[in-house]
């Protein structure tokens, strides 16, 4: 008798695979029927026909803001490490004024931005008066014991015009005297306060920052706040008219008060050779403690631009168009002066 062969339990799903071969489905029974099946039982592993793949698990809400938390901050820290290689290689451009776009984005407006936003509480109004696109000259007031006024018209351009513009300031030669000072206002973009640096970069399209009163502004006593100061010989009107560019006028309330000065040493500021030295209620009783400003809040408001380029080149030496200009722009700062102090509801609020 030949010797039986065994037949594994798969070989006909085996062959069945194989082969596909259809088969008849057998037509359902009646339950209660000999032979009726109520339920077919999958084996481990398989699954039926009827029933549904399982399906796949997704990520929740949580899951994927803390994925997208993630991947910012890697972004973060990828930026971050291709700066210090740029900047250890020294693959970064800066132009002949010595300003540096990258290092005044990333680096500086990065550091003047949390007293901004968070200590001064800026209020900006009117930046959609600053043209898009080409030169234009900002002239604003000056006030606050130390330039910080200048500094927060810089961050308030870049942050809110539409294009974020920069704005190149102009600065007193006394700036560019202090030595670390000196290079971080030149990586920042400003120069000195000359006709000529002025008109080379109003002639390139960019925005630049004047504030006429100068040191008679920033160094007045605090009996005198938002009284406007001489504006100068009217430098700044001869500079637009001949590069034909726009003057913006601009009104800075709150930095008055962040210094109130109440005395002036003359002889202390004059044996360390700056214009003032100020006295005011915390410096120097303090010490280092009573340099820290004041809390108050901020409005920057940028007014209607007064076109120049109407007039002729040879206007630039008219004196009495110069004066009309310079007088009007005054005039118009000192207004919307008047204007936002009687719409503040308090200094520090």
């Amino acid at each position: 008798m030949a010797d039986a062969k065994v037949i594994p339990f798969d070989d006909d799903r085996a062959r069945a695979g194989a082969q596909r071969t259809p088969r008849r489905r057998p037509a359902p029974r009646r339950t209660g029927e000999p032979g009726a099946v109520s339920e077919v039982m999958a084996l481990p592993g398989q699954q039926t026909a009827e029933e549904p793949p399982p399906p796949v698990p997704r990520p929740e809400s949580g899951d994927r803001a803390q994925e997208a938390r993630g991947g910012a901050w890697d972004r973060r820290i990828a930026g971050g490490l291709a700066f210090l290689r740029r900047r250890l290689t020294g693959e970064y451009e800066v132009d002949d004024f010595g300003y540096d776009e990258e290092l005044t984005d990333q680096v500086l407006m990065s550091l003047l931005r949390p007293f901004y936003e968070k200590y001064f509480r800026v209020e900006v109004k009117g930046v959609e008066n600053i043209p898009a696109q080409g030169g234009a000259l900002i002239v604003a007031n000056h006030s606050g014991t130390l330039p910080l006024d200048g500094l927060m018209m810089q961050v308030a351009v870049h942050d809110h015009h539409p294009q974020g513009r920069h704005l190149r300031l102009l600065a007193a030669d006394l700036v560019f005297m202090l030595p670390v000072i000196n290079e971080l206002a030149r990586k920042a973009g400003h120069t000195l306060a000359c006709a000529e640096d002025a008109e080379r970069l109003l002639e390139r399209g960019e925005l630049v920052g004047v504030m006429p009163e100068g040191f008679k502004g920033i160094g007045k006593p605090f009996s005198e706040r938002y009284k406007l100061q001489r504006f100068g010989r009217g430098g700044f009107v001869s500079t637009a008219l001949r590069t034909g560019t726009p003057i913006v006028p601009c009104s800075i309330v709150g930095a008055e008060e962040i210094y109130p000065m109440i005395g002036n040493a003359k002889t202390v500021a004059r044996v360390l050779g700056f214009p003032y030295f100020p006295i005011t209620p915390t410096f120097p009783w303090l010490g280092p403690l009573g340099a820290v400003p004041l809390p108050t809040k901020w409005t920057i408001q940028f007014g209607e631009p007064i076109p120049t380029d109407g007039h002729p080149p040879e206007a630039a030496e008219d004196p009495m168009l110069m004066f009309n200009l310079t007088d009007q722009v005054r005039e118009q700062i000192q207004h919307s002066l008047y204007k936002l102090l009687v719409q503040r509801r308090s200094v520090f609020f």
